[in-house]
C-alpha cells in the first residue's frame, strides 16, 4: 500500500493536480471571486502546496520542498485561525 502512495506522488499527475489547486486560488482570488482570508482559498492553497511539497520532497527538491512547506504551514495556519475565531 505504502509503494503505490510513493508511485503515485512520483507521478506528475499529482504535480500537475497541485499546481491546478494554487493556481485556481490565485486566479480566484484575483478576480474578487476568492478572499485570501476564507477557508475556500486557504483550502486550496493547502492541499495544492501539499502535494507538492511531497511530490518535491519524493524527488529530492529541497528547494521546492522547503517553499512549498512555507506555503503550506501559511496556509494552515489561516485556516487554524479561522477555525479558533468560529469557536
Amino acid at each position: 500500500m505504502w509503494e503505490q502512495i510513493v508511485d503515485l506522488a512520483h507521478n506528475e499527475i499529482v504535480a500537475y493536480l497541485g499546481m491546478m489547486l494554487i493556481l485556481s486560488a490565485f486566479f480566484l482570488e484575483t478576480r474578487d471571486i476568492l478572499n485570501s482570508k476564507e477557508w475556500p482559498y486557504l483550502v486550496l492553497m493547502a492541499l495544492g502546496s501539499g502535494l507538492l511539497a511531497v511530490r518535491a520532497y519524493l524527488i529530492d527538491e529541497w528547494a521546492f520542498f522547503i517553499l512549498e512547506v512555507a506555503w503550506f504551514a501559511a496556509a494552515a495556519l489561516g485556516i487554524w485561525s479561522i477555525t479558533r475565531s468560529l469557536q
